[in-house]
């Protein structure tokens, strides 16, 4: 290969991975849960992380509640078969609501990372984010608010 060739290459492919990460973890849809609010507690059917496609049945990694806490949302994070996290979805550096996409939670203001779990992968943010009790039962999700 020569090396206006080489060249060109590598740089369609320095410019080609990051689309082609963003690509990637946008094909995951958003999706927000139906939900009751009963004594303090949000409850999530296990249904709704059943997602039917022409293909067949599949699991959402995450669904979202819409009337979170404080204006903002909660994600609940499938971590396996009956192991879920649910965090608020407020950037604990300036407030701001993350996004949801590839396994992470990112804020749009200033780049903090956090994972499903709510630690802190990436500053400016210092403290993990606010995370919620679930219980469960054959049924149904219950994340507790107090």
């Amino acid at each position: 290969m020569d090396r206006a060739k080489f060249i060109k290459t590598l740089g369609c492919a320095i410019i080609g991975a990051p689309l082609a990460m963003s690509l990637l973890n946008s094909c995951e849809s958003i999706y927000y849960a139906q939900t009751k609010q009963v004594d303090g507690k949000y409850i999530v059917k296990k249904s709704e992380f059943i997602q039917t496609k022409a293909k067949g049945t599949s699991f959402r990694n995450f669904v979202l509640i819409n009337k979170g806490v404080g204006g903002y949302p909660i994600c609940l994070y499938r971590n396996g078969e009956d192991d879920y996290t649910a965090s608020l979805l407020q950037c604990t550096h300036q407030g701001c609501e993350l996004d949801v996409g590839g396994g992470i939670y990112t804020c749009p203001c200033h780049g903090s990372e956090f994972s499903t779990n709510g630690e802190v992968l990436q500053g400016p943010a210092e403290k993990q984010l606010k995370t919620f009790p679930i219980t469960t039962d054959h049924e149904n999700i219950y994340i507790h608010l107090v």
